[in-house]
């Protein structure tokens, strides 16, 4: 805080340090820092040791245990009621009640600081061309080392869409998700009004069309709910879903298909459940099964993949019902930005048999309906993608985004990497070569920002060494991981007044929840139940899809006992 015009105060409340600039750790502070290990060490020891997480995993109080501390450890580093926006670096009524703006992890640096970053580096930060060309361009595919796949890619990409809704009219600091989290806006339409115009009004169902027996999304013509297609673009091919730009990729569109096929699969099992349900009570709780679906997939496949770990992952609501642990979320823009994970991309796309580039890939719905869902399934299961970390390989027809989110985070004021770093309880980096953990772009980056301590956040996340056979650095994981986890399980449907079977119908709709998975979403409603996960599968066990008895309906049979006796078969 500002204490005229040439001095200042630091607020040492609650932080656990003293002084001047509150850098002294009281003594529990001092001893929490000695005895608790370092991120990386935590990570190399949940990633190792096999056996013996595999003996944890199958000891329920131990492992309740270390997930309710997993959850609870990341959880706190998120400031919950939020506290900045980019247009205050201080606390005020506006910053917390603004919806329309993103909230801040960190102030912005005040306009009248030394640098751009705050007291350290050059007057001027580096050009963001050359910065993107230079750093961030890929020169060769480097793919990711975990085997992540593009099954993954979309996910991320169609999930995110729900809260991560830029609103370009306003500025990098607003957003359109008024929701701030997993509310499957993407699915049912951010405003009242484009939700009507996707429901079928009847038995709770979203509108649809059958095509070669086959269900997929109603085309614009027939809803009249704004998308995002060029002109030329034939109208059966204008698929009408909840967010307006997932007409980009056949990768979106092939997710915004399987969550309406499941919504209307949910109100099938909900009608049969609950005769007496009129159309909105059935629409209304399905969306709230989906939701609980989302959070479980999330968690349980999808972080479960990034973190690398052997411990497995829970989605427990139940495990916080006795902490101090606040259900409410706000987005952060730093969240925002550092979920650019543009390397994750291919060259091309190869579906069955055909390669499409970037080019052929945007604004394709027809590969979709050509190829049909499951072999887009079986094929994206099976295409590796990108490495995130390490620089060098975001793919040149998409750098213009990267050189953006340089841009849009500068207009935002963002603080350092280190500034980050520290905030999230990680050590500053010392050196740039510490950082990307070699000479030749170090000695660049040095030159360009002239002191490690301005070196900026997306730049940073994208250029720093990637941990071991991973996917991400450090820094990535350490900031991401508590946006994350604090927006999933922040839901309203995991409080303890929601999460009980009656808000989901009652037990069959709790189940659905809770035996969610990615396989199941898929085998639920892809035809022939394609083997899939957020990995890589091994060549050997991309089987047929034929199962012991063809004429049982898929809805009849869990993915378990799919995957059992594809084992056998094998």
């Amino acid at each position: 805080m500002s204490a005229g015009f040439d001095r200042y105060e630091c607020d040492c409340t609650r932080t656990g340090y003293t002084g001047e600039n509150c850098m002294t750790p009281e003594f529990f502070t001092w001893l929490r820092l000695k005895l608790k290990p370092a991120p990386d060490t935590v990570h190399y020891i949940l990633t190792n040791f096999k056996v013996v997480w595999n003996i944890i995993n199958n000891i329920p109080y131990i492992h309740s245990y270390i997930m309710r501390y997993i959850l609870m450890s990341r959880s706190h580093l998120i400031e919950s009621p939020p506290t900045y926006n980019s247009q205050y670096s201080y606390k005020s009524w506006e910053a917390y009640s603004n919806l329309s703006y993103y909230t801040r992890s960190l102030p912005p640096v005040e306009h009248d600081c030394p640098t751009p970053t705050g007291v350290k580096g050059k007057k001027e930060l580096p050009n963001s061309k050359i910065l993107a060309e230079k750093f961030l361009l890929r020169r060769k595919f480097i793919p990711d080392p975990q085997g992540t796949n593009m099954m993954f890619t979309f996910f991320a990409q169609h999930f995110t869409h729900q809260f991560f809704k830029t609103d370009h009219h306003k500025g990098p600091a607003f957003t359109r998700g008024l929701g701030h989290g997993v509310d499957l806006s993407h699915v049912y339409g951010e405003t009242l009004e484009r939700q009507l115009k996707l429901r079928h009004l009847k038995d709770g169902k979203l509108k649809f069309q059958m095509i070669d027996g086959e269900m997929y999304p109603p085309t614009v013509e027939e809803t009249q709910a704004e998308m995002m297609y060029p002109p030329h673009l034939p109208e059966h091919l204008k698929f009408s879903v909840g967010q307006e730009v997932f007409g980009l990729v056949p990768g979106l569109m092939m997710y915004a298909t399987i969550w309406l096929r499941e919504h209307n699969r949910v109100c099938d099992i909900l009608k049969g459940e609950h005769p007496e349900w009129d159309d909105e009570q059935l629409f209304q709780t399905a969306r709230l099964i989906l939701i609980g679906e989302t959070i479980k997939i999330v968690i349980e496949d999808y972080v479960q993949h990034l973190s690398g770990y052997h411990f497995k992952l829970k989605f427990d609501p139940e495990l916080l019902f006795n902490q101090r642990f606040q259900y409410q979320n706000r987005i952060a823009a730093e969240f925002n930005t550092l979920y650019h994970w543009h390397p994750l991309l291919p060259d091309t796309f190869q579906i069955q048999d055909q390669e499409y580039t970037h080019q052929q890939f945007i604004y394709n719905n027809s590969i979709m309906l050509n190829h049909g869902l499951s072999h887009m399934v079986q094929s994206f299961s099976n295409q590796r993608a990108g490495r995130v970390s390490g620089g060098r390989n975001i793919p040149a027809s998409v750098l213009k985004v990267a050189k953006a989110s340089i841009e849009h985070s500068r207009q935002m004021r963002y603080r350092s990497l280190n500034q980050y770093r520290r905030h999230f309880l990680l050590k500053p980096f010392q050196s740039f070569e510490q950082l990307t953990g070699e000479k030749e772009m170090s000695a660049e980056l040095e030159e360009l920002y002239g002191d490690i301590e301005a070196m900026e956040l997306y730049p940073g996340l994208l250029l720093e060494k990637p941990r071991p056979g991973a996917i991400f650095g450090e820094t990535m994981i350490e900031l991401g991981a508590p946006f994350s986890l604090k927006g999933l399980m922040g839901n309203p449907i995991c409080s303890p007044e929601y999460w009980k079977p009656s808000t989901f119908g009652g037990k069959v709709g709790f189940d659905i929840v809770n035996t969610a998975s990615i396989q199941g979403l898929i085998c639920n409603n892809v035809k022939g139940c394609p083997l899939t996960a957020f990995h890589v599968l091994n060549p050997e066990t991309i089987l047929t899809n034929n199962i012991s008895n063809p004429s049982t309906s898929i809805d009849e049979i869990s993915p378990a006992v799919l995957l059992k006796e594809r084992s056998a078969e094998l």
